[in-house]
């Protein structure tokens, strides 16, 4: 049977289609369900293998990106997220839903399953909305399931509220425990802090983190929008210069990972 993913929408959320046609080119079977359905268990997010906390504008990012939806799922259904949790199944964040996972405190994550916040994703340095590609390299000691097999990666972000930031301690923890999973570099592959490789100036370049056991999942670019060869915004000027044009896209990879790991 192929996993089902839940992915779940409404209230300003609006990548639901490009998120469930990635998980169903990946080979799973995508479910979308509003929010109001989840919060009020007329859905049970147990019934599902993966969890997906897609990108938009969650309850219009008022008082911060996620942080009203964060407080809603923390408030009604932790403890169905702690058992999907304990279940050992595959959960990802993008963008708003990286936001969510940050402010629910499911990630970083911590070892009494609190939901305690220690991290953040701040206004950009820029202080404007970054809508742009950039390119990632993966952490190669990182646990994350979701970033198997990927060296380097390109993807596009679009955010305001990207910059991710956190205390010293918690920073060196994370670092520890190897959750960092890609960082943004410049078009040679070198880390950098320097605009706009880096599109919000997160700390030490981060754009995505795991918890320690790599199930859970959260980035700012969207892997979702890059799931054919032509989302490319350079596929045209690669063409002319006599590229060969793939069928599909990098961001494919990471939704096919989970799909393999609930399948093995």
């Amino acid at each position: 049977m192929r996993p089902r993913a839940l992915i779940i929408t409404g209230d300003g959320l609006n990548c639901e289609i490009e998120t469930s046609y990635a998980f169903r080119l990946a080979g799973a079977e995508p479910v979308k369900k509003h929010i109001t359905e989840i919060l009020s268990r007329e859905t049970d997010i147990r019934d599902y293998e993966i969890l997906a906390f897609i990108g938009g504008f969650s309850n219009g990012d008022h008082l911060g990106a996620g942080t009203v939806q964060a407080v809603r799922f923390r408030n009604t259904i932790k403890e169905s997220i702690l058992e999907f949790i304990s279940n050992k199944k595959p959960i990802i964040g993008i963008c708003n839903g990286f936001q969510t996972l940050i402010k629910i405190g499911i990630l970083p994550g911590t070892e009494d399953n609190s939901f305690k916040r220690t991290c953040s994703l701040l206004m950009n340095d820029s202080a404007v909305f970054e809508d742009r590609w950039v390119y990632l390299l993966n952490e190669r000691n990182s646990p994350c399931i979701w970033t198997k097999g990927i060296e380097k990666i390109f993807l596009p972000v679009r955010h305001g509220e990207g910059k991710f930031y956190t205390t010293k301690d918690i920073l060196e923890k994370i670092k520890e425990n190897n959750q960092i999973v890609f960082k943004y570099t410049d078009e040679k592959g070198n880390i950098t802090e320097k605009y706009p490789y880096n599109p919000n100036g997160s700390i030490d370049s981060i754009a995505a983190i795991c918890d320690k056991s790599g199930l859970i999942f959260g980035l700012m670019p969207h892997p979702e929008a890059f799931l054919h060869g032509v989302n490319n915004p350079y596929w045209t000027i690669n063409r002319a210069n006599g590229k060969d044009i793939p069928e599909y896209g990098e961001g494919l990879k990471i939704f096919k990972n989970a799909v393999e790991f609930c399948m093995a």
